[in-house]
C-alpha cells in the first residue's frame, strides 16, 4: 500500500464531506477556502450549480489573518441577508474547524446566518 501524502488525506476528507453536504436555493452551501494569504467564502446552490454570493479578503487591505477571516464571515452574512437567505449548510472544504475557518463561521453566525 502506497503512503498517503498530506494532499491525498485532505482530498479524501474533502470528498467525504461533499458526499454528505449539499446546498439548495433555500439553504445554500457555505463553502470556505483558505490559502496561506487569503480566505474565501461562497454561498452555492448545488441543485442549479450556481454561486449565489461570494466574499473574500483580497481587497480588504492590510489586516491580520484572523481579523480578515472575521470580516469575510460578516460580509458573507450581509450578502446572504440581502438575498433573503437565513440558513446555510457549512462546508469546511477539508480544512480543520479551527483558527481562521472557525473565526469565519463564528462571525457569520454572529451576523445572522444560521448553520
Amino acid at each position: 500500500m502506497a503512503q498517503q501524502t498530506t494532499q491525498d488525506k485532505k482530498l479524501r476528507i474533502k470528498r467525504k464531506i461533499r458526499s454528505r453536504v449539499s446546498g439548495t436555493a433555500a439553504r445554500p452551501r457555505l463553502s470556505v477556502y483558505r490559502s496561506n494569504r487569503f480566505i474565501y467564502a461562497q454561498l452555492i446552490d448545488d441543485s442549479t450549480a450556481t454561486t449565489l454570493a461570494s466574499a473574500t479578503d483580497l481587497k480588504l487591505g492590510k489586516m491580520k489573518k484572523m481579523e480578515a477571516a472575521q470580516a469575510v464571515g460578516a460580509a458573507i452574512a450581509a450578502l446572504a441577508k440581502e438575498k433573503k437567505i437565513t440558513a446555510a449548510v457549512f462546508d469546511r472544504n477539508g480544512f480543520k474547524y479551527a483558527g481562521r475557518i472557525s473565526a469565519l463561521a463564528d462571525a457569520a453566525r454572529a451576523n445572522g446566518l444560521l448553520f
